[in-house]
């Protein structure tokens, strides 16, 4: 494949810094380091020009925490400045990255997402299982730790594959070099937006390997987590083995122990749903956080402002499965303790 060049000077404009900003800065506009930073807006903008032109961009350091949903994950987040740069990079050499990617991967893509993977999934089973009334099993894998796996060398030969812009390739060296807290030569940040990228850089790998050399017809991926599905149950397992293989080979990666090979028609969870041929379910661990949410609303210890935020992200994404006897019974409940709390002289929380 030919590389592209050309790019650096393309990364290092005005333009695509103002644009960067507004993109950093979607949703956040109001938060304190926004804030701080639109104060000399323009001085920063040239600031980060500058530095990427020359090449003495410099990183900064990372903030860590961690969340808990759906998992607990280790986050790394950069200062307001270092999303501003990095989004200028990714601007201009995502395109480029996304002309080679597989069609059906679908995280952090524009146009794709969870709700696009589950809506695939859920046609391809229909079309086997419902229409063509075939007996399908899904090989369900999970690639372990994988961001915190991949490792560096590999990770920057794959980047070659795509740029051959030296100046741009410094760049995209340097961030990966400084991975926060994660050790010497392997590991990408959760929360950076060039770690997303450079995950699909990386699993783009996987993808052409399962379509180019095994040949699955249905075969989709979200990141980390991908399914197979195939009439053919020593096919899978032969399949399997060498995507085994080929991670711990090819790519320094190693499979999740959990990983297995199922029934179809006992329902695949993948992107938070449990997909069968002909209704989807959300999981249960979704439906219990939300009546823990309720429940919290109830108790007082979650005021109404926080609750609506949790209620409509959680209900928005209910709303994609076969839910509505369920969803509409929590409305019901609230609406009828909303009522008691009104009968009852009391104030409604928010």
């Amino acid at each position: 494949m030919k590389t592209e060049k050309g790019l650096h000077e393309k990364i290092c404009t005005f333009d695509n810094a103002d644009t960067s900003y507004h993109q950093a800065a979607k949703c956040k506009r109001y938060s304190e380091e926004v804030l701080a930073f639109s104060m000399s807006k323009e001085d920063e903008l040239l600031r980060a020009v500058d530095e990427l032109q020359t090449l003495n961009y410099n990183q900064g350091e990372y903030t860590v925490f961690k969340v808990w949903e759906p998992k607990e994950r280790l986050i790394m987040a950069l200062p307001f400045y270092d999303r501003v740069a990095q989004h200028m990079i990714i601007n201009i050499i995502g395109p480029v990255f996304e002309r080679g990617f597989y069609y059906h991967s679908y995280a952090c893509r524009e146009g794709k997402g969870m709700h696009a993977a589950s809506n695939q999934l859920y046609g391809w089973m229909y079309e086997l299982m419902d229409r063509d009334g075939l007996r399908i099993y899904a090989f369900k894998g999970d690639i372990s730790k994988y961001f915190a796996s991949i490792p560096h060398d590999g990770l920057k030969d794959e980047i070659r594959r795509y740029i051959g812009d030296k100046n741009v390739l410094r760049l995209t060296d340097d961030i990966i070099d400084k991975n926060g807290i994660l050790p010497d030569g392997v590991g990408i940040p959760v929360g950076n937006l060039t770690s997303q990228t450079f995950a699909n850089v990386y699993g783009n790998r996987l993808d052409k390997f399962v379509k180019h050399t095994l040949h699955a017809p249905y075969y989709i991926r979200y990141m980390d987590d991908f399914v197979i599905l195939s009439p053919d149950l020593n096919q899978l397992r032969e399949w399997q083995k060498r995507i085994e293989e080929f991670l711990e080979e090819e790519m320094k990666l190693h499979i999740n122990p959990k990983s297995t090979i199922l029934y179809a028609g006992n329902g695949i969870d993948f992107c938070g749903y449990i997909h069968h041929p002909n209704y989807r379910k959300v999981r249960k661990g979704s439906v219990r956080r939300l009546k823990k949410d309720v429940k919290a609303l109830k108790a007082g210890e979650l005021d109404r402002e926080q609750f609506n935020r949790k209620y409509q992200s959680r209900i928005g994404h209910m709303g994609h499965a076969d839910t509505y006897h369920l969803t509409k019974a929590i409305e019901y409940d609230l609406l009828f303790w909303e009522y008691e709390q009104t009968e009852n002289g009391l104030a409604v929380p928010g």
